[in-house]
This record gives C-alpha cells, structure tokens and sequence, in this order.
C-alpha cells in the first residue's frame, strides 16, 4: 500500500514540475503560481502544499533539475573525446554542448543564466548541480597543466584571494594563472551564448554561430595553445 501512494505522489510531483516548466516557458520564471498549476490539475489550492511548501521550492527543483541535465550534456560531450590530451577538442565539445542545450532550453537557460527572480533566494541545494558542468572545465584546467601547460600571465592580487578559496572549494591544484585562463575562457563563451539567447545580436550578426564559433576558436587557442609547453619539455608527474 505505501508503494502505491509513493508511485501517486511521484507522479503528482513530476506533473506539477512538468507543469511548472510549461508555465516558466510561456510566461516567465517570476511568474510561477502554484495556485495556477492546481488549477490545472483540478485539486484545489491548499492540496499542491503537500508537495512543495513554497513556490521557491518548487523553483529551486526546477532550477537543480535543469542544472543537472545542462551537466550531463557537457559531461557527455567531454567523455565523447576519446583522445584526453586533445584538450583543444575538449574545450570546443563542452563548449558546443552548452550552447545546443541553451538553444534546446532557451527558458530553463533563462532560469539559470538570465535575470534573477525578484525575492528568490537560491539555497545551498542548488550549489552541487550548479558546479557540475563548471568542474568539466576545472578538470580541463587541472589536466592541461599536468601536462605541462603553463601560463605566464601576471593574476592581479585581488583576484589571488578569490582563486585560494576557489581551490580549496573545489579541492583543485591548479595555479593562479592557469585558473584566470579558464575562467576568461569559461566568461567569454558563455557571454556569446547569453548576447544570442537573450537577443543583444538581433540586426547586429546574423550568424550567431559562427560568431560563437569563433569566440570558441580564439578563446581555445589562449587557453591551450597559448599554454601548451615547449617542444621537449617534460611533462610534470
């Protein structure tokens, strides 16, 4: 008997989230109204609080279910490069797969990246699916200088701090210089995604992917080539 009521209350939840999706595609995540989902499930309003409390609840699960899948595409992608000292060929797949999932999901990238819910704070819960597609470039950054990739750029003091606790956040050993690489690169290729999906290169580039194919390009040969170590030098253990 508890099996059935957990199978009814799965499902109940997985229609309110589909719902929930539906309703943040067609008139924004600001406006998500629990009262609005139970109306279109026939329940009244008080019975959709038996599964999420709040609508901030129920935004944070839409917001971890769409970070988690953003994740697993990019994940894929990266795996999907079979040589891993192509790092050049990694850094354009995780690239490539964030950009097709955003064109995919314009709304739940918009929830993720776009304009920030007035009064929603997101809890700690959100941390771990948020960090997911970000440590496939942190892996990317930790490999490349492993094998030896340097980089000779000064980091400014201010930003010395921040890359200290970054490093012991994400439990990660890459030096300063190589973390700022990767971040510009992590900025600049979202920032191409974001001018795109949220319409700042309408009757200003007409192909904007070549244009992000581009960022991806430049962006990749400072990172890896810009990196890449010399002929004959031996690779760090």
């Amino acid at each position: 008997m508890a099996g059935i009521r957990e199978r009814a209350r799965a499902e109940h939840i997985s229609e309110i989230v589909r719902l929930a999706r539906v309703q943040v595609e067609r008139d924004g995540a600001s406006s998500l109204s629990l009262r609005a989902i139970a109306r279109e499930l026939g329940m009244v309003s008080s019975a959709i609080y038996r599964y999420f409390a709040s609508r901030d609840e129920l935004l944070t699960k839409l917001i971890i279910d769409s970070y988690d899948r953003l994740g697993e595409e990019v994940e894929a992608a990266d795996a999907g490069v079979r040589r891993r000292t192509d790092f050049l060929g990694r850094w354009r797949a995780m690239s490539h797969a964030i950009r097709q999932w955003a064109l995919a999901h314009p709304a739940e990238y918009a929830l993720l990246f776009g304009t920030p819910v007035p009064g929603y704070a997101a809890p700690q819960d959100t941390i771990g699916p948020a960090s997911r597609y970000t440590i496939v470039l942190i892996r990317l950054i930790v490999e490349m200088e492993g094998a030896g990739h340097r980089s000779a750029d000064k980091v400014p003091v201010a930003l010395r701090r921040d890359y200290a606790r970054f490093r012991q956040r994400f439990d990660v050993a890459a030096s300063d210089a190589m973390l700022m690489g990767g971040m510009a690169a992590w900025a600049n290729m979202m920032g191409a995604i974001n001018l795109e999906l949220f319409g700042h290169l309408h009757n200003v580039i007409d192909t904007p992917g070549a244009l992000f194919e581009a960022v991806v390009a430049q962006q990749g040969r400072l990172l890896v080539s810009g990196t890449a170590p010399p002929p004959g030098t031996s690779k760090r253990a």
